[in-house]
């Protein structure tokens, strides 16, 4: 008869309105991710992101992050650090923290997202002159 009724479809859903603080955290978060899940926190990084885990939904959807709340509508995969990609895409099920045979060296750098059509991004100083150059019609000669 439990099969029949949805009964358990509710409970999830309403665990999820509840997990997300309640109606308005709910619409909030559909209107950030445009996805509701509930789920057990695995972590937080240093950046304020959070990583769920859910072993009701399909493997490879069973794992998620939710960005910091700084980012607005801006995040993208590149403000994912390295140790928290692997544990995302199953390279490894142990998260960065209970990990004892992940190395951390002082010559290791910190995760940098990928600052591209932002004021923070990369342009390279080139010293070779242009091969093509625009025509200047104040110029005498013409080329």
């Amino acid at each position: 008869m439990s099969g029949l009724l949805p009964f358990d479809k509710f409970r999830h859903f309403f665990g999820a309105i509840k997990q997300a603080g309640g109606f308005r955290g709910a619409l909030y978060k559909l209107y950030r991710q445009d996805d509701l899940k509930a789920g057990n926190l695995v972590g937080k990084d240093k950046y304020g992101n959070h990583y769920y885990e859910n072993n009701h939904f399909f493997y490879g959807r069973n794992r998620w992050i939710e960005y910091a709340d700084h980012y607005n509508l801006d995040y993208d995969a590149s403000q994912v650090p390295a140790e928290w990609y692997g544990w995302l895409h199953y390279k490894t099920d142990l998260p960065p923290h209970k990990d004892p045979t992940r190395p951390k060296y002082k010559w290791m750098s910190d995760h940098v997202e990928n600052l591209t059509g932002q004021p923070g991004q990369y342009i390279p100083y080139s010293t070779v002159p242009e091969k093509v150059q625009a025509w200047d019609p104040n110029n005498p000669k013409g080329n």
